[in-house]
């Protein structure tokens, strides 16, 4: 899904899912960016895939931890190390594919699918994403699967009690790649 450069606009202005907030989004494994330096001609537009250990290589500047980085802690790495050859480099990159934040909202709600998300979210604000449960929901089985490493964690959710104020400890943030079941 192409995304917004750091003005933050949307890049679809139906679907609010694809705004995102340059200066907070954290860039994940999988994410595409594009990163320029002004005035260096071989240094154009270069399209760059995060790597699933969350680096990314640069001419000049070598490898670069990305992953877990906001856009412009990026600018300022590569910057900083491209200083070595360029005299007072000025660094642009740009979120081009939002292939990493995304969670999973499966089973018995009204729009199932895979949501980028640029921001902390937690399993109620995850599942209103999703259009909400059907009638046929079983809400008090929710349940999030987290993949960590060769494991699978599995999060039990009420929804009912999330609703009425109870058991607030169980409507946990989500993470990347965090999927939630709606049997």
């Amino acid at each position: 899904m192409p995304l917004p450069s750091t003005t933050g606009a949307p890049a679809d202005s139906h679907n609010p899912a694809t705004t995102v907030d340059l200066a907070h989004y954290l860039v994940a494994p999988g994410d595409v960016l594009e990163i320029s330096v002004w005035k260096e001609e071989g240094l154009q537009q270069q399209q760059i895939l995060v790597a699933p250990d969350g680096n990314i290589t640069f001419p000049l500047a070598g490898l670069i931890v990305a992953a877990g980085k906001t856009i412009p802690s990026i600018e300022d790495a590569i910057a900083t190390k491209l200083a070595e050859f360029i005299a007072d480099p000025v660094v642009n990159v740009k979120l081009l594919q939002n292939g990493g934040n995304s969670i999973f909202v499966i089973g018995k709600v009204n729009r199932p699918g895979q949501f980028p998300v640029n921001r902390p979210i937690d399993v109620l604000q995850a599942l209103s994403l999703a259009g909400g449960l059907t009638v046929f929901a079983d809400s008090d089985s929710i349940r999030v699967l987290r993949r960590v490493g060769e494991q699978v964690i599995v999060f039990l959710f009420d929804y009912n009690d999330a609703l009425s104020g109870e058991h607030l400890e169980q409507n946990i943030l989500l993470q990347a790649g965090d999927t939630v079941t709606v049997p």
